[in-house]
């Protein structure tokens, strides 16, 4: 689907994943439609004993501290799928701090996204924005390979997206076809949405489901933990595993009260 594809499909009156979690964390880039039916997902976490902005920020947190590190680790490719609306401390603000030659390829297909996005890198030659779809990933890497040489180490992060897939075969197909051309020395970051063991599913899961079914996500699918690790299996996961995103690596974790019953799932892993 090309760029005029996307941009055809904008609908103020249906609620965007994207867009909801720019509320989330405090953004203005959203409708009222983003709006209401954010605010509905906050009450429904609320009610279920969690706090959805918190998740986002902890989500947010393991995205900058997981690409900085790869960055100071050499990698100097970035792959982000499903990368958002452009906020504070975006992927390629964070690795070209460590290192300014770091190139960055965002794919979304939120035709805002997609527009903030070229305006805000349009003085940076070293990252590029391409629509594309996370359920498409062969052509997603296609677009990628003409920024990207993927003769060489590259990192996709797949961060806070793998979720709105609801099927786990398709969920399974989509992470195989994106570790598929990684040379030794890559990385695969995910974050995914989970419910702590023995929580059930969250008191309003059903209401949540339904919000998402009505956004352009059309589906929100929690995984446990066993499933999220397979997702590395056959790759070196790094220290401290698959954990929930506050605790990946976070020197001064603090305390997430919103997520004693759940949040997102991290985890990054090396090709060896």
């Amino acid at each position: 689907m090309s760029a005029d594809d996307f941009a055809q499909q904008i609908n103020p009156n249906v609620p965007s994943v994207a867009r909801m979690y720019d509320y989330y964390l405090g953004g203005k880039d959203n409708f009222p439609a983003d709006r209401e039916a954010a605010e509905r997902i906050v009450r429904l976490a609320r009610e279920s004993g969690s706090d959805i902005r918190e998740v986002a920020r902890a989500n947010r947190g393991f995205l900058i501290r997981g690409v900085r590190h790869l960055a100071e680790a050499g990698v100097r490719q970035f792959l982000d799928i499903g990368t958002g609306l452009p906020t504070q401390d975006n992927v390629h603000q964070v690795v070209q701090r460590v290192t300014p030659e770091a190139k960055v390829v965002y794919v979304d297909n939120d035709p805002i996204v997609l527009s903030h996005a070229r305006a805000l890198l349009a003085d940076n030659p070293g990252t590029v924005i391409v629509a594309g779809d996370l359920r498409e990933p062969g052509y997603v890497l296609k677009e990628a390979a003409g920024h990207l040489d993927f003769s060489r180490p590259v990192a996709v992060v797949v961060a806070a997206v793998l979720h709105f897939v609801q099927d786990d075969a398709e969920a399974e197909r989509i992470v195989r076809a994106l570790r598929g051309p990684l040379v030794p020395g890559s990385h695969l970051m995910i974050s995914h949405a989970y419910i702590e063991p023995g929580q059930g599913e969250a008191d309003r899961a059903d209401e949540v489901r339904g919000v998402y079914r009505r956004s352009t996500s059309g589906a929100l699918a929690w995984r446990d933990r066993e499933t999220v690790r397979a997702y590395f299996d056959g790759l070196d996961l790094l220290d401290p595993g698959v954990v929930p995103a506050q605790r990946w690596r976070d020197d001064d974790p603090g305390d997430w009260p919103g997520l004693a019953k759940g949040g997102v799932l991290a985890g990054i892993a090396r090709v060896p």
